[in-house]
């Protein structure tokens, strides 16, 4: 191979990994080769596992096409930034469906990034407003990403911690999982001070470093198999046994999907069925309606207004002290609209 051919290869991966097809004199022209080099390059290309196929006739030319694994991606500049801001934004706020494999990706697009790059990213954030949806924390995407790759490549990690009183501790801990609530992320550790298991909410956590220190994990308590899921299990045993369980008895004057789209996953999901003592709580030209019953331990306060947020009517049957709290909450803000102005 020549001193060029390496960067005209991943320039030539690079345009047959748009989704069409390319003719070969069209690739031969961008690249400033001939239709002679291409079919040398796709060859070699096919011989480092990318399955680029080939199609004959006048209108014939190369694409990439789905292959039993996934060789590496190669991104342009614009490509990388867009891909990496997009990361950021969705892993600061805890994104429903941002789980921990989009942070990982976020860790190892950001460990890549050149330095130009990495500043175009930064900038580009830190000019951006994002609108808060109001029941989450704000997280500075770089201590998700160091989290991530220091339980990724299992390194122990140090950082300041502040506690929901406001103490601040410092901690060394063996990172294990994190965990993305939808509303919160959290990191389930074992802490070397402690001597035993904690989980940390993410958006206390500041200063992370990664000491370099590697380490052998350790079973979680009541699990066997290692992994996310047990971090999962882990982490719900963890926070049930902080708060008390709400049993959520509710039922919705709107049909199940309408409700499904609007609620939030971990509250459960409403079955279709008529309202309370076999009424349609919608009346009798709402359509079905639907019944929440489920558990959490979330806030009194955050359960009331995520169900005021579905915008139908409903009933809460129980548990009790919900009830009071939306009866409180109703009082309050009727006595808000008729205030005088």
């Amino acid at each position: 191979m020549t001193d060029t051919t390496p960067a005209r290869l991943l320039k030539l991966l690079s345009l047959l990994q748009t989704p069409r097809e390319w003719p070969g004199g069209e690739l031969a022209e961008r690249l400033d080769v001939t239709p002679r080099t291409i079919r040398r390059d796709i060859d070699r290309l096919r011989e480092l596992g990318y399955p680029v196929e080939a199609s004959r006739g006048s209108a014939g030319g190369y694409r990439l096409v789905a292959g039993a694994a996934l060789p590496p991606l190669v991104l342009d500049d614009e490509e990388a930034v867009a891909i990496a801001v997009g990361l950021r934004a969705g892993a600061g706020h805890a994104i429903e469906g941002v789980d921990e494999a989009s942070v990982r990706a976020l860790a190892k697009l950001e460990q890549v990034l050149p330095a130009r790059l990495r500043h175009r990213v930064s900038s580009l954030q830190n000019a951006t407003v994002p609108l808060a949806r109001g029941d989450g924390s704000t997280i500075d995407p770089r201590t998700l990403t160091t989290l991530a790759s220091a339980a990724t490549g299992q390194e122990r990690l140090r950082f300041a911690y502040r506690s929901r009183e406001g103490t601040e501790t410092r901690r060394q801990v063996e990172p294990y999982r994190l965990v993305s609530t939808g509303r919160r992320w959290y990191l389930v550790a074992y802490d070397l001070l402690r001597e035993d298991w904690r989980t940390f909410r993410v958006d206390r956590v500041s200063e992370p470093f990664a000491t370099g220190a590697r380490f052998t994990p350790r079973p979680l308590p009541g699990e066997s198999g290692g992994g996310a899921e047990d971090a999962a299990r882990y982490f719900a045993r963890s926070m049930a046994g902080r708060q008390p369980e709400l049993r959520l008895d509710v039922w919705f004057a709107a049909p199940t999907e309408f409700v499904v789209a609007r609620l939030p996953p971990t509250l459960g999901v409403p079955e279709p069925v008529p309202g309370p003592d076999g009424e349609n709580p919608g009346g009798e030209d709402s359509g079905s309606g639907c019944r929440l019953r489920s558990s959490c331990t979330d806030s009194l306060e955050w359960v009331a207004l995520r169900l005021a947020l579905v915008d139908c009517e409903f009933t809460v049957q129980g548990p009790p002290e919900l009830v009071e709290h939306l009866e409180r909450l109703g009082a309050r803000l009727t006595r808000a609209a008729g205030a005088p102005r």
